[in-house]
């Protein structure tokens, strides 16, 4: 009976240092999660900075789009100032070339019409007086066979009126003097018909340089931006560069009309004054006829 006490305090006893020995293992093990706990913690701001680094590489972040699709309205709203403003003024020019152009076609249309109206009545004419009221008439006021035809027949009628003799010995001289009216006239028939032609040689010589200027600068800052951003992302750096050229297609438009216009008006303004060398001559003979019939 006492050794099976003694044998049962042994086991007590050994049960008590067992659990003794096994209490910081288990305080250990519980403790043990806390460093884990710790590095999670610690490596959250890493994750948390890895997506803001991916977030800050999207388009939107370093001034793209975001994949919206790009339209010239687009474009031109995203593009900087002076960008924004080469483009303005390009596009202006371009309007103005539009305008010139349907100002001149209705111009030549009447100018051309009104010059037939005259040459028919001016060919009916049967003395140097019926020339000189059908060219001054109020119906062809402004033509300019008609006033060469009016500077002509002014100058005999002042010759007459200063007394010369001109249907005999101040002939020659008269028509001379008829002649250099006449050439008075033309002379400043270029530049009644050449209104708008500087504007269309300028903007056709300058609007794609302009529009080069536009692009260079827009290049140059969506350069800046790529650094910046510190990404060669495709969908940043296309818009960009997009929207530069942007500019000088819109030059292109402005100056490939502009230089078509100014052309085709020279080549009618050329045809016209050919037109009125054509007239010169024959006002001249019509009125050196009229001279030496007496009339």
């Amino acid at each position: 009976m006492r050794d099976s006490k003694k044998t049962n305090i042994l086991l007590a006893m050994v049960g008590a240092a067992v659990l003794m020995a096994s209490s910081p293992v288990l305080a250990q093990d519980t403790t043990a999660p806390a460093p884990a706990t710790a590095e999670a913690t610690t490596e959250a701001p890493a994750d948390a900075a890895a997506v803001t680094t991916a977030d800050e590489a999207t388009p939107e972040a370093a001034g793209g789009h975001g994949g919206e699709s790009l339209t010239p309205i687009k474009m031109f709203m995203d593009s900087g100032i002076v960008v924004k403003v080469v483009m303005v003024g390009l596009l202006i020019a371009s309007i103005f070339t539009w305008v010139i152009l349907i100002i001149k076609i209705i111009e030549f249309g009447g100018l051309n019409a009104k010059t037939n109206r005259f040459l028919e009545n001016f060919r009916g004419a049967r003395s140097i007086a019926d020339m000189r009221k059908i060219a001054t008439s109020d119906e062809f006021d402004g033509n300019p066979l008609a006033d060469m035809a009016a500077a002509a027949t002014e100058e005999v009628e002042l010759s007459r009126q200063a007394g010369l003799s001109v249907t005999g010995d101040h002939r020659d001289a008269t028509i001379t003097r008829a002649s250099t009216a006449v050439a008075a006239v033309q002379s400043g028939l270029a530049g009644r018909l050449s209104g708008g032609q500087q504007f269309l040689a300028s903007t056709g010589s300058t609007a794609p340089f302009v529009g080069l200027f536009g692009t260079v600068y827009g290049v140059m800052n969506s350069f800046i931006g790529i650094a910046e951003s510190n990404t060669t992302n495709l969908a940043v750096v296309a818009p960009g560069i997009a929207e530069a050229l942007l500019a000088t297609g819109i030059g292109l438009f402005a100056a490939i009309p502009a230089v078509i216009f100014y052309n085709y008006f020279n080549t009618r303004i050329a045809a016209y004054g050919t037109r009125s060398d054509g007239f010169a001559a024959e006002l001249l003979n019509a009125i050196s006829r009229q001279l030496d019939k007496g009339a």
